[in-house]
């Protein structure tokens, strides 16, 4: 399965679109209504920046409008007063005034044609302090929207900051320094400690310590050596480094940790949705109601016009659904960008949404839970010492390739050994070898290459071995059973740790095997998983995990290389180890940047506190809109008061709520 079919198999996969975003309809007009203003809830620039970032000509304003109200309490300066305020209004909203017209002429009533509607009809009105109010206090509500985007994508522009500019190569000539994005795969740059290493690549030369913090988010230096790779944006603690460069600075795994973290700001999650397009249809609706205000009272209730009109202006500036419409994005680009910084990769908000749904919870063994190199755990001899069944194990496996006969030749390393030469090998796939030593015929391998050879093996011994989850080789010598050697696959240590805590909060967890029934329910038992399902090809996978889905949603957790089927089956899928593979980038919804199982309980966490969040934005966004307009209904606010509460305070409100995300933090770095 290639990387963009896993894509499609998901209905909330998109392409990316700069000229798309969280908060915008897809002509790119702001669904909240800001007209051309830059996007709150993503940060995107629609056509201008209206100075939302610079608060010098705010304050300016401020101390305009200051003054008139000032000279007008104290009944000095004439029509000074007036014009201070009035000038006041046209500096701070002409901008507003030009993008309202100018959505409005392409259908879109939003929240800058409503303020200059109310800003006008206020000055028609006389109500000079708070036209000049409405329009200062609706910049600075725009301006904390902008905040809120700007904050929640500092990590993203804190990764950025990672990638060194230079880099120091070598060359026939000597040392030379050049830009990044000169420096070609296959070139060697060197790395002196304290340096930031500049592009992904192998070490050729040195041994050091290096800080992948800022990518995974753990403390602890790791080491490298001769072959070990290393990435852009990491530090060299204390070493000389000599790297081979593997990808181009554009491909490296920072440049793609980055491009996945934008990119998942433009995925939107059914929340998100929902609320946008409500909002679509809500502030022509306030429009409406704002005329009824206006017209009802004094035509059929004989009240007074202008009062009425004061009332549906104050009822068109609070009725813009702001706050509401920021409630989810900020929250969710919250979310993602404080996961990156904790070595977890989040694709997407749809992926939290339903991280938070997830009933099940199914994990792949090798290379997941086990780190897919098995070591020797047991030799056990017949008839001889175990260094001669080691030496023997170790002469016939002397030219494979496979894991085991690896596992078997590191342990040899470890022992004092006869040396033996084998020749005329024969290989029997998925059997095992046999060779000689000596004119002496040697077998190594599983029970079916003695089977047919007619051999017979010690039955009792094997199944016991097999029940504590181990594998076994068998070692003959002509038709006798020398030796077994077993040898089982590793648990990564936070395995266990990781499957109990999902435990905990009430998920089904299951592991998914390609190993024998015996091998299963023993790592099973030992990990603490709730069921198991062995003997798995990749497809019979895939159909495990839309069995599981009748329990509810479907977490896979795999190692992204030939896991793929799986993972895109599952409503949502996370891969391991991201920070050295490209494939596990790709297909997953989730990637765990390092080999740390116990982040998944953090996406838990995550998850949950995120859409907790989310539901107190938008209730004390409706509540407070609610209560502004039965108060506008009744007369009893007044037009600037309306906008502190609706729209400054409510904006702030949800801001700080949504930065509040940030303190949820993995369980290996502090307890939330």
């Amino acid at each position: 399965m290639d990387d963009h079919q896993h894509h499609d198999d998901h209905e909330h996969h998109h392409e990316h679109d700069d000229t798309h975003c969280t908060a915008c309809s897809v002509d790119g007009s702001c669904s909240c209504g800001h007209g051309d203003h830059s996007c709150a809830s993503c940060g995107h620039d629609h056509s201008h920046s209206h100075e939302e970032t610079s608060w010098t000509n705010t304050i300016i304003i401020g101390l305009m409008i200051a003054t008139g109200i000032i000279l007008e309490y104290l009944g000095v300066g004439g029509p000074a007063s007036t014009i201070i305020l009035v000038s006041a209004m046209i500096v701070s909203g002409y901008k507003m005034a030009i993008n309202g017209v100018k959505g409005l002429l392409k259908g879109n009533i939003g929240i800058d044609f409503l303020v200059t509607i109310a800003a006008v009809g206020a000055t028609l009105i006389g109500q000079y302090q708070e036209a000049a109010l409405v329009v200062f206090l609706k910049d600075i509500s725009l301006k904390l929207e902008v905040i809120a985007s700007e904050r929640a994508r500092h990590a993203i522009e804190a990764l950025m900051e990672l990638r060194p500019e230079i880099a120091t190569i070598k060359t026939e000539e000597g040392e030379k320094t050049v830009p990044v994005d000169q420096v070609l795969p296959g070139e060697v740059f060197i790395v002196r400690p304290g340096d930031r290493v500049p592009l992904d690549g192998k070490v050729v030369e040195g041994d050091t310590s290096v800080d992948q913090s800022a990518m995974t988010g753990e403390s602890i230096p790791v080491h490298k050596t001769l072959h070990d790779e290393v990435y852009a944006g990491t530090i060299n603690l204390d070493g000389y480094l000599a790297v081979k460069t593997t990808r181009a600075s554009a491909e490296s795994m920072l440049s793609n940790i980055l491009r996945m973290v934008e990119e998942a700001e433009s995925r939107r999650s059914p929340t998100e949705t929902l609320v946008n397009r409500f909002a679509r249809y809500y502030t022509p609706a306030i429009i409406v109601l704002a005329v009824l205000f206006a017209a009802v009272p004094p035509l059929i209730l004989g009240a007074a016009w202008i009062p009425s009109i004061y009332n549906s202006l104050v009822l068109l500036v609070i009725g813009c659904p702001c706050a509401l419409t920021i409630a989810t994005p900020v929250a969710m680009v919250s979310a993602i960008t404080s996961a990156s910084r904790n070595g977890v990769l989040i694709k997407g908000s749809t992926f939290i949404e339903e991280i938070n749904q997830a009933k099940v919870y199914a994990f792949d063994k090798t290379g997941t839970l086990t780190a897919g190199k098995p070591v020797v755990t047991d030799i056990v001899p017949f008839d001889t010492e175990r260094e001669e069944v080691l030496a023997i194990a170790t002469a016939l496996e002397e030219n494979s390739k496979h894991p085991i006969a690896d596992a078997i030749k590191t342990e040899a390393m470890q022992w004092k050994l006869p040396a033996y030469t084998a020749d005329m090998f024969l290989s029997s796939t998925g059997k095992g070898v046999e060779a000689t030593i000596n004119d002496t015929k040697y077998r190594i391998g599983n029970q079916r290459l003695l089977k047919e050879n007619g051999i017979k093996y010690p039955h009792a011994e094997i199944e016991a071995l097999e029940k504590q989850g181990k594998t076994v080789v068998v070692v003959s010598q002509d038709n006798t059973v020398i030796g077994l050697i077993a040898l089982m696959d590793q648990s990564r240590e936070t395995a266990k740790q990781a499957v109990r805590e999902l435990r905990r909060q009430g998920m089904k967890v299951e592991m998914l095997t390609g190993d024998n029934e015996t091998t299963a329910a023993a790592i099973a038992e030992q990990v603490g998983f709730n069921g198991y399902h062995a003997n798995l090809l990749p497809d019979d996978k895939l159909v495990t995990i839309e069995e599981l889905k009748q329990y509810g949603k479907v977490v896979m957790i795999g190692d992204g290389v030939n896991d793929a089927p799986a993972l895109a089956a599952a409503d949502v899928g996370v891969a391991m180890g991201g920070l050295g593979s490209d494939i596990a980038l790709e297909t997953a919804d989730i990637v765990l940047l390092e080999d740390d199982l116990t982040r998944l309980s953090y996406i838990q966490r995550l998850s949950k506190t995120t859409l907790s969040r989310i539901k107190e934005n938008i209730t004390v966004s409706v509540v407070m809109k609610l209560a502004i307009v039965v108060l506008a209904a009744l007369g009893t606010i007044s037009l600037w008061v309306s906008v502190i509460l609706g729209d400054v305070g409510l904006a702030l409100l949800v801001i700080l709520n949504s930065i509040r995300i940030t303190n949820v933090k993995p369980d290996s770095l502090s307890k939330e």
